[in-house]
């Protein structure tokens, strides 16, 4: 999971769970998770693309933006 991209469908930022659809290769698809950033203080807008920082099983990652 850490490595895979995605996009914000949900804004995050401090204080605030956000929402990320995330590629995942195994499953061959697309899928939602609970999102936090992985820069403590940054908020990600919605559409930003973003990659997976941590994985905390079973739907929570960590996301950095995608530079």
């Amino acid at each position: 999971m850490v490595g895979n991209t995605g996009r914000v469908t949900g804004r995050t930022g401090p204080g605030l769970v956000g929402e990320v659809m995330v590629f995942v290769p195994e499953r061959r698809g697309t899928e939602a998770f609970l999102a936090y950033p992985a820069v403590p203080g940054e908020e990600l807008a919605v559409g930003t693309p973003v990659v997976v920082v941590e994985y905390q099983p079973p739907r929570t990652v960590y996301v950095a933006a995608v530079l």
